[in-house]
């Protein structure tokens, strides 16, 4: 019985159809759509970067095993066969060099009155950011 998956990834949200929501495969030709890579014989490619991977385990009668994908690319993969939900994360490498570069990632939160304020307006200035949790 295939299921409409929601996939999370990249900062961006795709449906895929899969045959199993605990073991998500994406359709061969989506795949380069999807996720930006392409099945070459050298491996999975993004332009000219290419990840050798074994493609008798990623290659299967559904389409390609993301879990498989995401292990090739060291890449988290967390799913959810109840909601239908899968999230791939970014890798380690990725992030390491985003925490090396000691610059915060942009975001917009409105103040009290629902105006808007992102903090890349605030980019040369001195700022203080506060966070509080309850818990």
């Amino acid at each position: 019985m295939s299921a409409t998956l929601t996939l999370l990834h990249d900062g961006r949200t795709d449906e895929i159809t899969v045959a199993d929501p605990a073991r998500p495969t994406i359709p061969a030709d989506a795949l380069e759509a999807t996720l930006g890579w392409e099945l070459q014989p050298e491996g999975l490619c993004q332009g000219a970067m290419c990840v050798p991977v074994d493609q008798d385990a990623l290659v299967g009668d559904g389409g390609l095993d993301l879990g498989v994908f995401a292990d090739a690319l060291q890449r988290p993969l967390v799913t959810d066969e109840k909601h239908v939900v899968a999230a791939l994360g970014a890798s380690h490498h990725d992030r390491g060099e985003a925490l090396a570069s000691l610059q915060a990632p942009d975001f917009t939160l409105p103040d009290l009155d629902g105006n808007p304020h992102s903090l890349s307006d605030q980019r040369g200035k001195k700022v203080l950011l506060v966070a509080y949790a309850s818990w």
